[in-house]
């Protein structure tokens, strides 16, 4: 009597669910395009690294552990170090951060710091911890005293959003200065004459070009740069209504509002408010961030993009690369600028007609 054959056992592909190969179909590239920008590489260029960031997200593709154990010979810890006062900035980046570190199999440690003499102590507690590389959000991105820190213990790490990073690290942001002057042509296009400009924190370099754009702005279609019209915030909302607050008793007062992040935004249209003015009717405020204070207020904001979690997702990407090219002996400095948008919502109009 023969003994019939066992049942067949399920295929290794359709045990392993998603595999890269699914993911270089979806994103139309080839496996090793798929397992170069999982790998951080540095040459593969940005809209290609984007469908592939898509694909991954779309089919929520996760690598073999032990391959990516064999890809980086060790495992990476980055250490992501911050201070960031504003919450929803914060949040975001934390987002973008984590689901990277996820798709590249790296352990991402939090470590945050008091801006009060507190920056060097956390710093230092990264590198006894012997992270592979750290990554330095807003505000301390333009930190001399951290940089220094890190680059004296032979730690890499990225500057993400600085406006202008330090060419010892690698770095990650956009171009402040050009969306700035994007958002004040915007409102002059508008018929604003009097804009009022709420400037970040002074330790921030990307504060003093947000500030240069708005006046480039103003030369482009030949308005003078009223000083009386431009306020000093540190972009916390309680900066932000003090800054409102002076501006809105200029007499005349401006007929529009840039505030240098959303906070501060959200701050001057509550100052309108409680001046009985109409936003954007007798005020027109506008944001720079747009994180999710931008629409949780009303009107919601008119504000620039900034992609605060790809950012963070791309900074993980540029650590690992550059933690793996180290491990070989060849470190390659990086630099990536990605795209703002100016998004317009409820809070911006032309200026009131004079009776």
């Amino acid at each position: 009597m023969s003994v019939p054959p066992p049942p067949p056992r399920p295929s290794r592909r359709k045990r392993a669910g998603v595999t890269i190969e699914d993911v270089a179909r979806h994103a139309g590239v080839s496996p090793m395009t798929v397992s170069r920008v999982m790998n951080g590489a540095a040459s593969v260029r940005d809209e290609t690294r984007a469908a592939v960031n898509a694909a991954v997200a779309a089919l929520n593709y996760a690598p073999n552990a032990a391959a990516r154990m064999l890809a980086g010979a060790d495992g990476i810890r980055i250490g992501l170090l911050y201070s960031n006062p504003s919450a929803a900035y914060l949040s975001e980046f934390l987002v973008g951060g984590l689901a990277q570190s996820g798709r590249s199999g790296v352990q991402l440690t939090l470590e945050q710091c008091v801006r009060s003499g507190g920056e060097i102590a956390a710093a230092r507690r990264l590198i006894e911890a012997s992270v592979d590389g750290v990554i330095l959000p807003p505000p301390l991105c333009d930190d001399a005293a951290v940089v220094s820190a890190l680059v004296a213990a032979g730690v890499p790490a990225v500057a993400v959003a600085s406006g202008v990073p330090s060419d010892r690290l690698l770095s990650v942001g956009i171009d402040d200065f050009g969306a700035a002057r994007a958002m004040t042509g915007h409102l002059v296009g508008l018929g604003h004459r009097r804009i009022g400009f709420v400037v970040g924190s002074p330790d921030q370099t990307a504060s003093a070009r947000r500030l240069e754009g708005y006046r480039a702005a103003l030369s482009d279609h030949g308005l003078p740069a009223d000083d009386r019209l431009i306020e000093r915030g540190r972009f916390t909302y309680r900066s932000g209504l003090d800054a409102a607050e002076r501006l809105l008793g200029r007499d005349p007062p401006p007929t529009a509002i840039f505030a240098s992040n959303d906070d501060m935004a959200a701050a001057a249209v509550a100052v309108a408010h409680r001046r009985g003015l109409d936003v954007p009717g007798d005020v027109t405020v506008v944001g720079f961030d747009d994180t999710a204070m931008a629409t949780t207020i009303w009107p919601e904001l008119t504000t620039i993009r900034q992609p605060i979690a790809a950012m963070s997702s791309c900074a993980v990407e540029l650590l690992v690369g550059e933690v793996r090219r180290r491990r070989v002996g060849t470190p390659e400095p990086t630099r990536r600028t990605l795209d703002y948008t100016l998004v317009r919502r409820q809070s911006d109009g032309p200026p009131r007609s004079p009776a």
